[in-house]
């Protein structure tokens, strides 16, 4: 029915020109003047902004497009052989250049600062003088054109685009940051070359032409921008051709089926979600409603079966990837960009097809998984966003908690132009129907059938459910004005059975139309008030607050027996901080009451959540268990790890049963852990952290492994304090086939060092095996060392990974 629906919008013949049936009130015409998010906005601009146009320069992402324009200079005098070494790590970071650019754009349109402006097109003309003569804009190939510099380039212009030169994906940010700076400010200067840009990529790609699916996708976002801004069709045509493009790849970029074909959300859960946002773009501006029906299908997977409480997405680290259905583990990746890319997505789903769902979803990501993106000083990041942290563990890209950049630093400026943007997710329009999507305290000047209506919120939401609405217009006017009734107002979390609250009867809620009640419908979840307006009507929409507690769906083994709270739109976590450094242990009894209670000095203004005379779980000197009562508090998930290092958990257990209590240490666990290799983030010391797997999604027991390194041969090594006597091990191996590029290693053995330093193989008794997950056992004449070491030859075109490695 919803489909259906959906495309019956999409094709609706009173439309002549295709596009979304709704149209979003733009964020140069809507102003964010109070409340939690205008306080974000705030920091952003003066905080953010600065901080991320100084790493631009800091970082030398700025000075590869200096030695680009030396190399076009010097070449073009003649120096033919002439090529410069980019000083930078990757050849994407040209984007974050371009993402920083249309954040700070979206700053101006709110705030105008004159001298921003001025570096902006300072920073531009530079941007300039890096474009080649025929619009190519790549400053790593233009600094070494002869022999690329980095493993990802081939010697020809885009050929490795599938795989990871990211030359399509720096345009796709390039073309949307060159729209919203010319709206933003008039100026054209990085729209010019963005459309230099992509003329080239229209000739160089198209039917009878080089035909290849972008590696990672946001190019056909930006197409589709560069479509409207421009009225050429070329440019939405080519859109069209790079999603149809895709289907002879792999699923970590979503290239193994024709997108109209895929049901399900697989790999990188970046380039995931910003295909689905371009083909609902090419859905809704083409009227080609196939895309629909494969996004909808994809949005129902996500949130029906891959979506974290938080409204997060992406759980593996093992390839940034959506994992296997219900694989929702609370030692999460949840990448920020992920988050980001989700908001995109909901939002066009909300402007295909009017429905509030999926406001309901983008509001659910907004305040917890995307905003938990950036510190509440605006300088500090993260990069993944879990669910659960043990305090100690390299979990951010090789920090312990927040940090203030990265060497692939695409979060921080994807999170400044999203929360630079945020007015332009507050309201739509359609026909004679006037749509509050979003609340915050706010101005918002909409043309609603050629009458300009100016609408002001005041709330103190998400606090708060109090929300007046006043209405100013020149003259009396007849439209509909849809407000949106969240989803937990409904006593659902999700439009899914994902997640659902103990007590799941509805929040009251009531709607004043200058001060008389009034009974509104409910159409797809928009409560409508259809009336002649004046001048100064008023509206106050009143939502109780009531403290929920959520389950998991019984198939997400890493929830069973444990609890999480939310009120209103925020989900809470615990942190060590504010509950004696203890967070695992803790118990939330169904009979302990929980209070709410507003703090405006804590954490830029928040309302915590206390409960009082809840359970620890403790170990006792013998070893039994025992539990005792302890009071509780929980603060907003996006506001963690902003008073420094400590431990942290959204889901806590119902009962004593649940709580996770430190194992008795063991030979294994006290062992000193070191390995070949590891990217950022990736904590070696995962293999004896005593978390075994129950299954492949259970949560408790993050792997480790050495992707992105793929047929080498890797190790991990075991130091002791003092000699030990060892002649039994066991490994449980992780593979992630079919969402991620890790399998199971082709070899592996066992060696020993010893006194003379030298390193021996051990003398197995049984057969070296391998499969994944379970654990493989291997017996061998006993050693008496100070070090063991575990090596293993990766598959070739794969990396390896285990969760565990145990020693007896």
């Amino acid at each position: 029915m919803l489909l259906l629906a959906a495309v019956a919008v999409l094709t609706a013949p009173a439309r002549a020109a295709n596009d979304y049936a709704l149209q979003p009130v733009p964020f140069t015409s809507v102003r964010i003047t109070g409340g939690m998010l205008q306080a974000r906005q705030a920091t952003n601009a003066r905080v953010t902004m600065p901080f991320a146009l100084g790493q631009c320069e800091s970082s030398k992402r700025m000075t590869n497009f200096d030695l680009a324009a030396e190399t076009i200079r010097r070449r073009a005098a003649g120096e033919s052989s002439f090529q410069n070494k980019p000083p930078t790590e990757y050849p994407f970071d040209d984007s974050d250049v371009y993402k920083a650019i249309e954040g700070a754009a979206f700053c101006l349109s709110v705030q105008p600062d004159p001298a921003v402006a001025n570096q902006l097109e300072a920073m531009i003309r530079r941007v300039a003088a890096a474009q080649e003569s025929d619009g190519y804009l790549y400053t790593w190939r233009t600094m070494h054109p002869d022999s690329p510099a980095h493993g990802w380039i081939d010697p020809k212009r885009w050929l490795k685009d599938p795989d990871l030169s990211h030359e399509l994906y720096n345009l796709g940010h390039l073309y949307e940051a060159a729209v919203a700076y010319a709206q933003a400010t008039g100026s054209k200067s990085l729209l010019n070359i963005a459309l230099k840009s992509a003329s080239l990529v229209e000739q160089d790609f198209g039917p009878g032409k080089l035909r290849l699916s972008p590696g990672h996708q946001v190019i056909e976002m930006g197409l589709a921008k560069l479509y409207r801004e421009s009225g050429d069709t070329n440019y939405l045509q080519l859109a069209k051709f790079f999603l149809d493009a895709r289907g002879n790849g792999s699923p970590y970029s979503q290239d193994h089926k024709p997108v109209v074909e895929q049901t399900e959300a697989v790999g990188h859960a970046v380039r995931a979600n910003y295909l689905y946002s371009g083909m609902a773009d090419v859905a809704a501006l083409t009227g080609d409603a196939r895309y629909l029906s494969a996004i909808t299908r994809i949005w129902e997977n996500v949130v029906s079966k891959k979506l974290h409480i938080t409204g997060g997405c992406g759980a593996r680290a093992a390839g940034e990837a959506y994992g296997d259905d219900y694989e929702l583990p609370n030692r999460c990746y949840n990448e920020t960009c992920a988050a980001v890319a989700f908001l995109f997505w909901n939002h066009r789903m909300f402007l295909m097809t009017g429905d509030a769902k999926y406001m309901d979803v983008f509001e659910r990501t907004l305040y917890n998984g995307a905003l938990s993106g950036v510190s509440l000083s605006g300088d500090r990041f993260f990069y993944p966003n879990p669910l659960e942290y043990d305090g100690k563990a390299m979990n951010n890209h090789g920090h312990a908690g927040r940090a203030p950049w990265f060497g692939c630093a695409c979060c921080p400026p994807n999170v400044l132009r999203t929360i630079a943007s945020l007015g332009g997710y507050l309201a739509a329009v359609r026909d004679d129907r006037l749509y509050v999507s979003l609340y915050a305290e706010s101005t918002t000047t909409a043309k609603v059938q050629g009458n300009e209506v100016r609408l002001h919120q005041t709330t103190r939401y998400p606090w708060d459910g109090q929300v007046a609405l006043k209405v100013q217009l020149a003259k009396p006017a007849h439209f509909t004005l849809c407000l949106r009734v969240p989803g937990w107002v409904q006593g659902r979390p999700l439009p899914s059975d994902l997640y659902s609250y103990d007590d799941a009867k509805p929040a009251a809620w009531s709607i004043r139309v200058n001060g008389k009640s009034v009974k509104a419908d409910i159409k797809r979840g928009f409560a409508e008030i259809q009336r002649e307006w004046m001048e100064g009507d008023s509206v106050t929409l009143d939502f109780d607050m009531p403290v929920r507690r959520v389950a998991g769906h019984p198939n997400i083994v890493a929830t069973r027996g444990l609890v999480a709270l939310e009120r209103g739109p925020v989900v809470y976590a615990f942190e060590g901080l504010d509950n004696d450094g203890v967070i695992f242990q803790n118990v939330l009894p169904a009979k302990a009451s929980i209070a709410a209670e507003h703090r405006p000095q804590l954490l830029g203004g928040i309302t915590v959540l206390k409960v009082p005379r809840a359970g620890k779980v403790t170990r006792l000197e013998d070893g039994s268990l025992a539990t005792q009562p302890a009071d509780l508090t929980a603060i907003p998930y996006a506001v963690w790890a902003n008073r420094g290092l400590s431990p942290m958990a959204v889901w806590v257990a119902r009962d004593p049963e649940h709580a996770r209590v430190a194992p008795k240490p063991t030979l294994t666990s006290k062992a000193k852990v070191t390995v070949s290799y590891h990217r950022g983030g990736m904590d070696p010391g995962y293999v004896n952290d005593q978390l075994h797997p129950l299954n492949a999604t259970d949560g408790f027991a993050p792997d480790f492994d050495f992707w992105p390194r793929k047929g080498t041969a890797e190790w991990v090594c075991y130091e002791f304090e003092t000699p030990v006597r060892v002649s039994n091990t066991a490994v449980s191996w992780f593979d992630d086939t079919g969402t991620g590029e890790c399998r199971l290693p082709v070899s592996w053995r066992v060696l020993y060092r010893t006194d003379s330093g030298s390193w021996e193989p051990v003398r197995a008794t049984n057969d070296y095996t391998t499969r994944k997950r379970d654990p493989v056992k291997l017996q061998f004449e006993p050693v008496t060392t100070q070090a063991l070491r575990l090596e293993m030859q990766l598959p070739e075109g794969f990396s390896s990974g285990l969760y565990e490695w145990l020693l007896e």
